[in-house]
């Protein structure tokens, strides 16, 4: 069984918020991969099914995002698993909004969730997914940046961006983690960085002596939006009327 948990806080408070995506992230790998309703175990909302043939449990820990290990570590040990079994979808701070990066273990950088994690598996030997959301480009605005909801702007990016993800999960439950972000990179148009970035700063590697912050351009999105459908419903409900 492989375990894919998505991070965010629980509650409509938080729903459209930055933070959240991680959340978003899961429920439309649920969808897509027609998994049954979410049920409540582990301190969590679990849905289980199959994708590429292999088991997957989807997990949204219900603790608040700072005590997201509370919940995952409950579920690995009652299922038994391994670190190797455990993926981790979180939003970061240092990709450009709608970027993605797949990376085994490694530091927490800042990321409460997955300070959370580390503690209560006693390893940070499993897979993150993270998903670019832009840096604000000063520390002080770090914490409204990520507790912010996605602006109208964001769906320009942003709902592609988790189609792709949900559509690719296959190639990242094989464990083909290059292959996942090259599919996920070419289905939302190979963006540098992507349009609609409003008030958020992408980053990627820049030369020695500068900031890795930069402010994020807005090339017109390569991907067309459905106008109707699930995924565009769901967002619409979550924006509403934020500008």
């Amino acid at each position: 069984m492989l375990l894919i948990a998505g991070l965010g806080n629980p509650g409509p408070k938080y729903a459209g918020n930055r933070h959240n995506i991680g959340f978003m992230a899961v429920d439309e790998i649920a969808r897509q991969a027609n998994f049954p309703a979410f049920s409540k175990k582990f301190s969590a909302e679990i849905a289980e099914g199959a994708i590429a043939g292999e088991k997957v449990l989807l997990v949204k820990p219900q603790t608040f995002m700072n005590d997201s290990g509370r919940s995952v570590g409950e579920a690995v040990r009652f299922y038994k698993l391994e670190p190797k079994d455990v993926v981790v979808i979180h939003d970061e701070l240092d990709l450009a909004p709608g970027k993605l990066r797949v990376k085994t273990g490694g530091g927490h950088g800042g990321h409460n969730g997955l300070r959370s994690i580390d503690a209560h598996l006693a390893t940070k030997d499993y897979r993150r997914v993270r998903l670019g959301i832009g840096h604000p480009g000063s520390k002080e605005a770090v914490t409204p940046h990520v507790l912010g909801d996605f602006a109208k702007v964001d769906r320009e990016w942003l709902e592609p961006f988790l189609d792709a993800v949900a559509r690719n999960a296959e190639s990242l439950v094989k464990g083909e983690d290059a292959l996942f972000m090259n599919k996920v990179s070419v289905a939302t148009g190979g963006r540098e960085e992507p349009a609609g970035a409003k008030g958020s700063a992408g980053s990627k590697s820049a030369p020695k002596g500068q900031s890795h912050i930069r402010q994020a351009r807005s090339p017109k999105p390569s991907v067309k939006l459905p106008e109707k459908g699930p995924m565009a419903e769901m967002l619409k409900r979550m924006f509403g009327g934020k500008e």
